[in-house]
């Protein structure tokens, strides 16, 4: 495996996320190789020569065609990485295929940082022995500017089944059980209001997304569970110790 990372293939450039790591690996002066699906193979053929670092932004459902194509022509000593929101399978899938260095990240953001919010990466080794590869692309995403902090793919598929899964599911259902009430687009509150715009962009413009990666998180089904045994707690009425827990949030006195 290189010591330094100098030269980057990222596969998935022309999206969002693809172009804008693409634009930060340049801007440090590194060698950026920008590929997608429109790539001919002398195109992947050259950006993997010498390659350093292949980077994989593309969605979960394209990880094992993404993987064919590349693989093949992927030197042994190269890092091969990907910055999905699920952990657990993609990792498992490029382990399984590939017998370099794997890391799995997965940058806690969108295309926009919002003002005022830190910009962090969960960054993993696939396997024990690719723990110098995890650090090289952590500190890769650190010179961009970027907080990076260790986990496990287990690990972050359990939150993300909170932070993301549980999200969509529970504001999909909590939406939909609302608009039964005949009439209550009547009584909608300021506070009701914010809770609707919040969730405008996950409905109409992110669902195929958070359909996609709810669905390969494979811990979202046991996480919902969990979340009905608080409902339960709810219908029982015990309001107070449900608030008593949410409360740890801002006594947990942690910037988010």
């Amino acid at each position: 495996m290189a010591t330094e990372i100098h030269n980057i293939a990222v596969v998935g450039a022309n999206g969002q996320m693809g172009g804008r790591f693409s634009a930060d690996f340049a801007a440090l002066g590194l060698n950026v190789a920008r590929l997608d699906r429109e790539s001919s193979d002398e195109d992947v053929r050259a950006a993997l020569d010498g390659c350093d670092l292949l980077l994989l932004s593309v969605p979960v459902t394209a990880m094992d065609a993404v993987l064919d194509r590349m693989l093949p022509r992927l030197g042994r000593t190269a890092i091969l990485c990907d910055v999905g929101s699920v952990k657990v399978m993609p990792v498992k899938a490029m382990t399984a295929r590939y017998e370099g260095p794997v890391v799995g990240t997965h940058p806690l953001f969108g295309p926009v940082v919002p003002e005022g919010f830190e910009p962090r990466v969960a960054v993993m080794p696939g396997r024990d022995r690719d723990a110098d590869a995890a650090a090289l692309v952590a500190d890769l995403f650190t010179r961009c500017g970027y907080h990076c902090f260790a986990s496990d793919p287990e690990e972050h598929d359990r939150a993300m089944a909170y932070i993301q899964g549980l999200n969509y599911t529970s504001t999909v259902a909590f939406l939909a059980a609302a608009r039964d009430v005949e009439g209550i687009s009547n009584f909608v509150t300021p506070s009701f209001r914010r809770r609707l715009d919040a969730a405008a962009k996950m409905l109409n413009q992110d669902m195929e997304l958070f359909e996609i990666i709810s669905e390969a998180n494979p811990f979202l089904q046991e996480v919902s569970r969990k979340f009905m045994s608080y409902l339960s707690l709810a219908a029982g009425g015990d309001l107070d110790l449900l608030a008593d827990r949410a409360q740890w949030w801002w006594r947990n006195e942690k910037s988010y």
